[in-house]
């Protein structure tokens, strides 16, 4: 042990000082720490005891206690300081009035301690990416060590919010064990701006990010559909790679209800498992209940399985229980398995799907065809001689329904295709044979029951690309011009025999313009002598290649009618398509705009039209507006945003409304409140459920920063709703409940 002095001396007695000081302490360290002792007097023996008075110091290793005063029992490692006491150990820092602890072994008692503790979690693994520190402080009646990183706090207070604890833990015992990084609290009370908001009588709590069972903070809501609504969820960390959440939901209007969700990871396979069960449903008088189920597996690096099972109870089940749109919107709930083979240059994929149709009964909708089972084979071959590329696409499938007419398709559709491509241009002629054959059931009386179908296609697509040096607001950029011209012909075969299993006419677009079929599926192939022309210019940043702007016009010329048509669908007798036009790209630093037009020449109007404009100058701030129009259709303004109002306040809101059918179909509008360690939002949302009600629900969560969510969150509605939406505050680990 090595002593030093620090006393203020005349200089006539410093020698004799240094000889009485020399005389009392050997220059030398002593104890298993090398123990260092700094004050303005020192006495005693240094292999026994020792006293320091007066700006008192011991320093060993990361650890060093500050008094007025404090004593160093050799024999027994231990210090006791009295006095404005400091202790701090690497970022860790605990002051009051009164210390006795045995250094090595951490073991003693801090009299009125205020603490704080910043610590790194441990890597558990050589693959655990770094993670935030945790950091805690408080006070307490005493604080107790209990050996090397467990402490015991009696009438304690604990916070991650500093300097100004706007929020705290009150319990009567904290134990922290930093060995495990996990804590316990007896007795414990969340306190909000001085008011108790929630009470425990037990929590354990992860000192760390990682997840671990527990009681998560309650949510509460209301909506018009149900009611005051309250869930007190409870997560199970089952095992490292599974987890589950039990969350029984109080419906004031309704009942109690039931929701579990359980998530399993493997190197080979993971899933998700959801269950929600209302047994009594006060309003309809049933049992209601919905199930959602999804299963990846790997079973080798070339054979893949998916199940995707959904369920519910009733055809209202999400209109009455669910607040997102998205579920509420769902008519068919999908229930399907699939297996996939990649063969390298060939892929398989082998399909069973049937759905459960939810009928609104405003709007009933048609029962989709299963596929039980479904089979579809690729193969493309690109390395042919002489440059000439082979594709093939098949299929085999039996379509089930209960009440239509039902059978098997088998479709075999080899191509061969010859790409011819420099850097200014590119011709590619293709030449392909679509053969199908039908085996039919429940036909109607007289009708076949065997049909077939080859139908020969050939088409040609070419292009060329112009480029020159351009300037845009003061940047030096490359504007390309890029015609293209797609010649398609498929000779009519007469289909009006064959079923609509799964037919659709495809949407008017870029992308259906330049297609072979202007059908969706394989029940109808349409016939075509045609000429699709477009040209596309863009606006590239030539350091970086990044696409700023992007502009485009196409259209279609025909050289014979229509004749292959779906049931219902009106005969073309035009030899030109609507006009389409598009643009998307930075009009202005932070604003970027797309939208797109479908003009009809023959009776000078639009039918359909889309806009988009974007505005976000930085993180937090964020206008979006939309216009779609779609003639006799759809006639909507969507105006949604996020943006900082004064003083830690976001305004928050979406409208958007059906011009046409004169209703909202969805809004939003919002307030929430940064103070730097909590976070408040106040949400309100309304939706349309079905054609003839709305749903509205109100969402008010309190966010403590690194503690807890209390409330109902709002955050993936506002997500959905509102894009290019950002959390204000990252997103808290839930430490002290247990969330994940």
């Amino acid at each position: 042990m090595h002593f030093r002095l620090r006393e203020q001396l005349v200089l006539m007695f410093l020698g004799a000082l240094a000889a009485s000081a020399a005389a009392q302490t050997p220059p030398s360290k002593a104890g298993t720490g090398g123990t260092e002792i700094i004050a303005d007097h020192i006495t005693g023996r240094s292999d026994v005891e020792t006293v320091a008075d007066g700006h008192a110091e011991l320093h060993r290793d990361e650890t060093t206690v500050t008094a007025d005063s404090l004593i160093y029992r050799n024999l027994e490692d231990e210090v006791e300081a009295t006095g404005d006491v400091r202790l701090k150990r690497d970022d860790d820092l605990v002051t009051g009035p009164h210390l006795r602890l045995k250094v090595q072994d951490n073991l003693g008692t801090f009299d009125e301690p205020q603490y704080s503790f910043k610590r790194v979690p441990k890597a558990r693994t050589l693959l655990d990416l770094p993670r935030k520190p945790v950091i805690g402080s408080g006070e307490a009646s005493s604080m107790e060590f209990e050996g090397n990183n467990l402490y015991r706090l009696v009438t304690a207070t604990f916070s991650t919010c500093s300097p100004n604890r706007d929020w705290y833990v009150s319990a009567d015992d904290i134990r922290l064990d930093f060995n495990r990084e996990v804590g316990e609290a007896n007795g414990a009370t969340v306190v909000f701006k001085d008011v108790p908001i929630l009470y425990s009588p037990w929590l354990s709590f992860p000192l760390n990010e990682r997840r671990k069972s527990g009681f998560l903070a309650p949510n509460y809501g209301t909506s018009t559909t149900s009611g005051l609504e309250l869930t007190f969820p409870w997560y199970w960390n089952i095992a490292p790679n599974m987890d589950a959440t039990i969350s029984p939901r109080v419906l004031s209007r309704r009942g109690l209800q039931l929701n579990t969700e359980f998530n399993y990871l493997n190197y080979g396979y993971n899933g998700q498992a959801r269950f929600e069960y209302l047994p009594h449903d006060q309003l309809t008088g049933t049992n209601r209940s919905a199930y959602a189920f999804i299963h990846n597996q790997i079973f080798s690096p070339a054979l893949t399985g998916n199940l995707n099972l959904n369920g519910a109870s009733d055809d209202t089940y999400f209109a009455d229980l669910s607040s997102r749109v998205s579920m509420v919107s769902q008519a068919n709930l999908l229930r399907q398995g699939s297996l996939t083979y990649n063969g390298g240059w060939w892929n398989a994929n082998l399909v069973a799907q049937r759905y459960q149709t939810l009928q609104d009964p405003a709007a009933p909708v048609g029962i989709p065809y299963y596929r039980l089972p479904q089979l579809l084979v690729t193969a493309l071959r690109p390395d042919l001689p002489a440059g000439m590329s082979f594709n093939f696409n098949g299929e085999y499938v039996n379509f089930g329904h209960p009440t239509a007419v039902t059978g098997q398709r088998l479709v075999l559709y080899p191509q061969v295709s010859l790409p011819m491509q420099t850097s200014a241009f590119f011709v590619t002629p293709k030449l392909g044979l679509h053969v199908t054959r039908y085996s039919l059931d429940q036909q109607a009386a007289g009708a076949p029951n065997q049909l077939s179908r080859e139908v020969p296609i050939a088409n040609i697509d070419s292009g060329v690309v112009f480029e020159r040096d351009a300037n845009w607001m003061g940047r030096t950029l490359t504007q390309t011009l890029e015609p293209r011209l797609y010649y398609l012909y498929v000779p009519y075969r007469d289909q009006s025999q064959i079923p609509v299993f799964d037919s659709g006419l495809m949407d008017f677009n870029f992308a259906q313009i330049f297609s072979e079929n202007r059908y969706a599926g394989s029940d109808r192939i349409g016939d075509a002598n045609q000429l699709t022309t477009a040209v596309v210019s863009r606006l590239i940043d030539p350091a970086t290649g990044v696409e700023l702007m992007r502009g485009a016009l196409g259209q279609r010329f025909y050289f014979q009618d229509q004749q292959a048509t779906l049931p219902s669908e009106t005969v073309r007798t035009n030899r030109k398509t609507d006009l389409l036009a598009a643009f998307s790209g930075l009009i202005a630093p932070r604003v970027h705009i797309d939208a797109g037009l479908q003009y009809s020449p023959f009776f000078s109007r639009t039918e359909v039209s889309n806009v988009g404009v974007r505005y976000s100058p930085e993180f937090g701030k964020v206008l979006n507006a939309g216009y779609r129009y779609t003639r006799d259709q759809i006639g909507e303004v969507d105006i949604s945003g996020q943006w900082p109002l004064f003083g830690g306040w976001y305004g928050i809101g979406r409208y958007n409304y059906s011009l046409k059918d004169r209703r909202l179909v969805e809004g939003i509008a919002g307030l929430e409140y940064d103070a730097g360690c909590w976070v408040a939002r106040l949400v309100a949302h309304r939706f349309a459920a079905t054609t003839a009600t709305t749903s509205t629900s109100f969402f008010v969560q309190l966010e403590l920063n690194g503690l807890a969510g209390i409330g109902n969150n709002p955050i993936e509605t506002l997500k959905r709703n509102i894009a290019g939406y950002g959390v204000i505050n990252q997103p808290t680990a839930d430490p002290v409940f247990g969330a994940y």
